[in-house]
C-alpha cells in the first residue's frame, strides 16, 4: 500500500451553540479551513481528488459538497458527507488514506463540521392523517431501548464502572480548561471566521465552583456536572491527505506520515470506552507501547470518558490534550475528531522526526476510531 501525508491541518474556533456562529450554516463553517489547507500547502484546488466531511446534524443532502463549492474547488472535484456521529471527523481522515494508500486518488481534503445551532429541526412523520409530527432530539443508535442510554446518563454509569469518582473528574475539566486558556488561538491552527480567531468558550474555573454544581446524572460520588460535560457547540476542521508522489510536488516542511487508523465496535450501552479497543489495535501489533505516544489528543465529551480512555489506553498525562480539548472547547459532534486530528497536527510540529501521535475518539452507539501518525 502507498504512503500517505498529512501536509496541512486548519479548523476553525469552537464557538457554544447560539454564539459567535451562530448564524453561520453549517457549509460557510466548512469553507473556511478548506480554504486554510489549501493555502497552507500552497496547492491549487483543481489538484483535489475528493473531499470527505463527517457531520451528524444536517438531516440530509450534502453539506461536504457544498463546502467545497463555496472554498471555490472546481466543479469536478467530488465530495461525500458521512455520518458515524461524533466519529465522523476522524472517520472520514481515515477513509481519504484508505483511497490515497490503495492508489484512488493523490490528495484528498478530508475533516468534519458541524452547526448546533442551524441544526434543522427534527421530526418523524405521521403514520395516518390522525396524528401529529413527532419531534425528537436524537435518532437511536442501537434497536434496544435498555441498550441505548442518554450519552449524559451513560457517561455518569461509565464513571462508576471505572471508578471514576467526581473530584477527579472536576480536576480533570479544570485542567483542560487552564491549558485551553494558555493557548487561546491555537497558536496558527485557527482559520478565522465571522470575527472569531479563538475558542470561545474556556474559562478560569475553580475547585470550589465545580463542586458546588449539581448531578446532572449520577449521584454525589460518580456523577457528572455542567463542568464535566462539553458543551454543544460549532465549528469545522480539515485536513489535507496525500500521496507520497503527491508530497515530493509540494513544500511542506514537516508532513506527518499516517502509520495506521482503524475502527472498532464496542458495546452500545457504555460507548465511551470503545476507543480503548481502537487504540490497543493500532498499538499492540506494531509494538508501539503506549508511554512512547509522543502527542495524545483523545475526546472530552466527558471527563470521565476521557479519563477512562486515556488510562485504558496507558497514555501518559502529559501527553494529553497539551491545548486543553472539548471540555475546554465544546463539543461539535461531527467536526470534533477532525478537531482531533487538528491539534494533533500542529503539536506534533514540536516533536522530533520520529515521534509518534495518537488520536482517538468515541461515538454514540458504542463506535470507536483512532488514528496514529509519525512526525
Amino acid at each position: 500500500m502507498s504512503a500517505v501525508y498529512l501536509v496541512a491541518a486548519r479548523r476553525t474556533a469552537v464557538a457554544p451553540r447560539n454564539g459567535a456562529f451562530k448564524a453561520v450554516e453549517a457549509d460557510e463553517l466548512g469553507e473556511a479551513p478548506i480554504r486554510a489547507v489549501l493555502s497552507d500547502a500552497g496547492m491549487a484546488s483543481d489538484a483535489i481528488d475528493d473531499v470527505i466531511f463527517g457531520n451528524a446534524l444536517y438531516a440530509g443532502g450534502n453539506p461536504a459538497r457544498l463546502a467545497a463549492l463555496r472554498a471555490g474547488l472546481p466543479d469536478h472535484v467530488p465530495a461525500l458527507t458521512i455520518d458515524s456521529q461524533c466519529c465522523g471527523g476522524l472517520d472520514a481522515i481515515m477513509m481519504a488514506a484508505e483511497r490515497i494508500a490503495s492508489g484512488g486518488a493523490d490528495a484528498v481534503i478530508a475533516g468534519g463540521v458541524e452547526s448546533f445551532s442551524r441544526a434543522p429541526l427534527r421530526a418523524r412523520r405521521p403514520r395516518d392523517a390522525g396524528e401529529m409530527p413527532q419531534p425528537y432530539d436524537r435518532p437511536p443508535f442501537a434497536p434496544w431501548p435498555e441498550r441505548d442510554p442518554d450519552m449524559i446518563a451513560a457517561a455518569a454509569t461509565l464513571a462508576e464502572a471505572f471508578n471514576i469518582r467526581r473530584d477527579r473528574q472536576d480536576a480533570f475539566a479544570i485542567a483542560s480548561h487552564r491549558k485551553a486558556i494558555k493557548n487561546p488561538s491555537g497558536h496558527g491552527e485557527i482559520a478565522p471566521l465571522a470575527g472569531l480567531s479563538h475558542d470561545a468558550f474556556p474559562r478560569a474555573l475553580t475547585e470550589s465552583l465545580c463542586s458546588r454544581l449539581p448531578p446532572i446524572a449520577g449521584g454525589p460520588s460518580f456523577g457528572v456536572t455542567r463542568a464535566t460535560v462539553a458543551v454543544e457547540a460549532d465549528a469545522a476542521a480539515a485536513v489535507l491527505v496525500v500521496s507520497e508522489s503527491m508530497l515530493r510536488r509540494l513544500d511542506v516542511a514537516r508532513p506527518l506520515r499516517i502509520v495506521a487508523a482503524t475502527r472498532c465496535g464496542g458495546d452500545p450501552a457504555m460507548p465511551g470506552s470503545a476507543p480503548i479497543a481502537a487504540a490497543r489495535k493500532l498499538l499492540a501489533p506494531r509494538q508501539i507501547a503506549p508511554e512512547m505516544i509522543a502527542v495524545a489528543e483523545i475526546m472530552e465529551a466527558f471527563a470521565a470518558q476521557a479519563i477512562a480512555c486515556a488510562e485504558g489506553i496507558g497514555v501518559a498525562e502529559s501527553v494529553l490534550n497539551r491545548g486543553g480539548g472539548g471540555l475546554a472547547r465544546g463539543h461539535p459532534i461531527g467536526a470534533s475528531g477532525a478537531i482531533l486530528a487538528v491539534r494533533l497536527w500542529h503539536e506534533m510540529q514540536k516533536e522530533t522526526p520520529g515521534a509518534l501521535g495518537l488520536a482517538a475518539i468515541a461515538a454514540a452507539g458504542g463506535i470507536g476510531s483512532a488514528l496514529l501518525v509519525r512526525a
